[in-house]
């Protein structure tokens, strides 16, 4: 039997976990194996990049049910059907992409899909224009999902992983105690301290708040920070949330000479920490090359 398409999966997959239950990935992997009766060799065939081709598309049928809402992921690794993917089922009908797309959160999430709506996009668009869409999609979808995982741990995991971004970053430097997270109480409104440069001329304090994604961090939160930075005859501080910042925000800690202060938003967060393999790891990898006109102009 082929191996089914992303969309094929929708239906068995709510089926199987509509007890409620906490599944994990690899038990549905097997019972979806058993279900398409995938043989060894089909269930080991791989992309072009390396990644198993059916876990790649469970992969994809797990994140677009999850956008919709009909399941949710109470862990890392793990499903669980929602009240609404129970609902679903229970209409009877058939859940492909349309149905999905019933679902505004789902609308929001394909809106940066990197496939062309339309005949003559598809005809103008190169395949090198192709890969570069698909590639931000499924940074983008990443981006969520360490946002989503961030969310889950507690508020001093959080100061911990700026630090260690930090430090990956070439922050502070190969010194012992080249960063460290302050105590909760008395702090004084400065979470982290890591030291500029290798030698540890100056010291960068920081400010991490796990906050609500959707939430908007405004202007007064970044003055208490500042003013917080003068208590410490600090000159200079990071702000770092999973939140946003307002664009007033933004603008009173540009206007800041004394002391310079940086903001890094949720989005910001998540794609350093992808640039740098914090949290992340590779499962596929594609190289693209072209003609080495230098060769054959030697050879003539």
């Amino acid at each position: 039997m082929p191996i089914p398409k992303y969309y094929e999966i929708y239906d068995p997959l709510l089926e199987h976990i509509s007890d409620g239950k906490i599944y994990t990935t690899t038990e549905l992997e097997e019972f979806l194996a058993r279900k398409f009766a995938l043989t060894h060799e089909e269930r080991q065939e791989r992309l072009s990049g390396g990644a198993l081709v059916f876990c790649n598309r469970i992969g994809w049928a797990r994140t677009y049910l999850k956008k919709a809402g009909l399941i949710t992921a109470p862990k890392r690794g793990t499903v669980q059907i929602t009240e609404e993917g129970k609902a679903s089922l229970k209409r009877a009908v058939k859940i492909d992409d349309d149905y999905l797309s019933s679902y505004a959160s789902f609308q929001r999430f394909k809106k940066r899909a990197p496939t062309p709506q339309t005949r003559e996009e598809v005809e103008e668009d190169s395949p090198q224009d192709a890969l570069d869409k698909a590639y931000m999609y499924i940074r983008q979808t990443l981006v969520e999902d360490l946002i989503a995982e961030i969310m889950r741990q507690n508020p001093l995991f959080f100061e911990h992983l700026v630090v260690s971004l930090l430090k990956v970053m070439g922050y502070g430097g190969s010194f012992e105690n080249n960063g460290i997270v302050t105590r909760y109480s008395g702090d004084e409104g400065i979470d982290g301290v890591i030291k500029q440069d290798k030698l540890g001329f100056d010291q960068i304090y920081i400010q991490a708040k796990r906050w609500d994604p959707t939430a908007c961090v405004g202007r007064p939160e970044v003055q208490k920070f500042v003013g917080a930075l003068a208590g410490q005859g600090a000159s200079r501080g990071l702000f770092v949330t999973t939140a946003k910042f307002s664009e007033e925000a933004r603008k009173y800690a540009s206007r800041q000479h004394t002391t310079k202060v940086v903001l890094i938003d949720g989005q910001t967060l998540a794609e350093l920490m992808i640039d740098h393999n914090l949290g992340v790891s590779p499962v596929a990898r594609y190289e693209i090359k072209r003609i080495d006109s230098d060769f054959f102009t030697d050879a003539e």
